[in-house]
């Protein structure tokens, strides 16, 4: 470890650069990991706070809650207790007077089910009649205010605005919670038509009744639009970046390597056993990792303090050390390139050129 700090301080501009590329990646590898975790929950984040484990669609609807539409005969024998809610559906723009529109998911609800009960207000309060709804905080964001009316899609009917719920979005849209009555009439849908899904919270819980079937969350979850492939692209890109930083470590510890082989083997000369200078080779790699990746992390933290609120951006204490454990392997893994050619420094060789 002396070696390698003696090293580094005698070469401040070389390590510096290295420094600096490991800082850039790692900086960029948490930036995406956050946007990727943030926009993950934005796509769930409604559903995580119902608590759900189960979900009722038609069997039809290619497991999708807005193409879902469940009947009177599809649920007649449905069994619900106080852990089963409806839920109905729909893609509505939300337009008010002086007010931007904003594209949102409706959710019509029951007021004695659970999902209507388990909305966790920011202000005003839940929802008590059919032209009133409660909306997810984005709306407050763009300059909605307590009061507010609301029309909804080609809907001549107002809304009023009397409550902003806590973590309520789907499919990265924020969500009007309204009435499921207020459902129906916007869908239009048949008089025999109850919602589009039944959530559950009990995790045996299992109907499957006509065009009635139960799906895992998880499956359900995976199958909303985008949201697989939305993952997988960020998974790739931070898998890139991972091998990236391995080739830039490796390569610059080894171009250093090959330039100080007569150093190398005028102390292996000496008698300082080939471990000390293996060891001052990957304890280099440590070194410049985390000095990377701590600066890292400090600019990701005020990037945190600076975003503003409506970029989906989550940097999680899960990130931080999965980002720092893994550049420290890719750090670990890129020494070892060079340490192949220390093992193979002839002392009386080099020291004859």
């Amino acid at each position: 470890m002396f070696l390698a700090f003696k090293e580094i301080k005698h070469e401040k501009l070389r390590y510096g650069l290295i420094v600096l590329m490991i800082l850039l990646i790692s900086y960029l590898i948490f930036m995406l990991s956050s946007l990727a975790i943030g926009l993950a929950d934005e796509n769930t984040e409604a559903i995580e706070s119902w608590q759900a484990q189960k979900v009722v669609l038609n069997k039809n609807a290619n497991i999708s809650m807005s193409q879902s539409i469940l009947t009177k005969d599809d649920v007649a024998a449905a069994d619900l207790t106080e852990n089963e809610a409806f839920v109905g559906e729909m893609s509505v723009v939300a337009k008010s007077k002086k007010r931007t529109s904003i594209s949102a998911q409706f959710l019509g609800v029951k007021s004695n089910q659970f999902i209507y009960k388990s909305q966790e207000l920011v202000a005003g309060r839940k929802a008590k009649n059919q032209h009133e709804v409660t909306v997810d905080e984005a709306f407050k964001q763009k300059g909605y205010h307590l009061g507010d009316k609301l029309k909804l899609n080609d809907s001549k009917q107002e809304y009023k605005i009397v409550g902003f719920v806590k973590n309520a979005k789907i499919n990265i849209a924020p969500i009007v919670y309204g009435s499921l009555a207020t459902w129906k009439k916007l869908r239009v849908a048949m008089p025999n038509v109850v919602a589009s899904t039944i959530i559950s919270k009990n995790a045996n819980y299992k109907f499957n009744h006509k065009n009635a079937k139960t799906y895992e969350l998880k499956t359900f979850i995976n199958k909303l639009p985008g949201y697989t492939a939305q993952n997988m692209t960020f998974e790739m890109m931070i898998g890139f970046l991972m091998i990236i930083s391995l080739i830039i470590i490796a390569v610059f510890l080894y171009i250093l390597t090959m330039q100080k082989m007569h150093n190398y083997a005028v102390m292996r000369a000496q008698g300082i056993p080939t471990k000390t200078l293996v060891n001052a080779t990957i304890s280099q790699a440590v070194i410049l990792v985390l000095s990377g990746v701590l600066i890292g992390l400090i600019l990701m933290e005020l990037t945190t303090i600076a975003m503003p609120p409506v970029v989906p951006m989550k940097f999680t204490p899960l990130i931080m050390i999965v980002g720092v454990v893994g550049m420290l392997v890719m750090g670990i893994i890129g020494s070892l390139i060079p340490v192949r050619s220390i093992l193979k420094v002839d002392p009386a060789k080099a020291i004859g050129e």
